[in-house]
């Protein structure tokens, strides 16, 4: 079993990763999608006054602001492209089936009580967020999906143990539920070609890491690639073998990446290069 995760950037037009699910659908290998919605999400809080804010924490990772009304945005924003999504592979021959993470308890998730953010020279606390970081996954849910033919399609907001609902950040949950499902492997499409050493420039991309190689490479890495290593650390210290970094941008973009063209990251030097075998979960 595999886990998929569609960067917010990549879901809207994800056509060519969905036509290579379908094919492996059809060759008997199961997969669960997780996607992002940052560009939906964006362009729906511009449309009704409430644009997103993001801040960047003092560790120096940059999310977005999760007030109550953003919340209910991202809910908005996630339910408008699961569902097509989930149309989008139906139309491909496959039964998707669209999940929020609050589905029957799919993604469990602990509120964050408050961030401490910086501003400038200035450090300061933001109360009134509803941003979680995942605690626990409904591998029972899943499991049963996948083994009655279904391929779940998951957007990631999460359920905390007092029944409320935050947003849970994609990557970090696509980590939990790999994990959690001790999955095959974790493939990330993003819209570069890997890692890249110098970002923007494409030909300073980063073949391979291993495990620990990771911290410094967070020092160096732009943008939301921080949030990829560090749930690309989660995921192997949570005991898988191997993460890829994929262009989605590709014809074949799940190919591409398992031949070497993205980045790959391994617990050891040695990790399976392309699923030659159908598996289950």
């Amino acid at each position: 079993m595999w886990v998929i995760k569609l960067g917010g950037n990549i879901a809207a037009n994800a056509e060519a990763a969905l036509d290579e699910l379908a094919t492996w659908a059809r060759e008997g290998r199961r997969w669960v999608v997780i996607h992002g919605i940052s560009k939906e999400a964006d362009a729906l809080g511009e449309a009704l006054g409430h644009p997103p804010q993001h801040v960047t924490s003092i560790s120096g990772f940059v999310s977005r602001y999760t007030d109550e009304r953003t919340r209910d945005i991202l809910l908005m924003a996630y339910g408008r492209l699961n569902a097509h999504l989930v149309a989008a592979l139906h139309r491909r021959g496959v039964h998707a089936v669209g999940l929020r993470g609050i589905d029957g308890g799919l993604l469990r998730a602990r509120r964050k009580e408050a961030l401490r953010i910086r501003d400038g020279d200035r450090i300061q606390i933001l109360r009134g967020d509803y941003t979680g970081v995942p605690i626990g996954v409904n591998t029972e849910l899943l499991y049963g999906l996948l083994h009655s033919g279904f391929y779940p399609v998951i957007a990631p907001m999460g359920l905390t143990p007092e029944g409320e609902m935050v947003n849970v950040d994609g990557d970090r949950a696509a980590a939990a539920i790999a994990t959690a499902m001790q999955a095959e492997g974790l493939i990330f499409l993003t819209g570069t070609p890997g890692l890249l050493r110098s970002f923007p420039d494409e030909t300073t991309r980063v073949p391979e890491l291993h495990l620990e190689e990771l911290e410094e490479a967070m020092t160096w890495a732009q943008g939301r690639m921080r949030h990829k290593l560090l749930a690309a650390r989660e995921a192997i210290q949570g005991g898988l073998s191997c993460v890829w970094l994929a262009d989605g941008r590709r014809p074949t973009p799940l190919t591409a990446a398992l031949r070497g063209e993205g980045t790959r990251i391994t617990a050891v030097p040695v990790c399976l290069t392309f699923p030659i075998e159908a598996g289950g979960p």
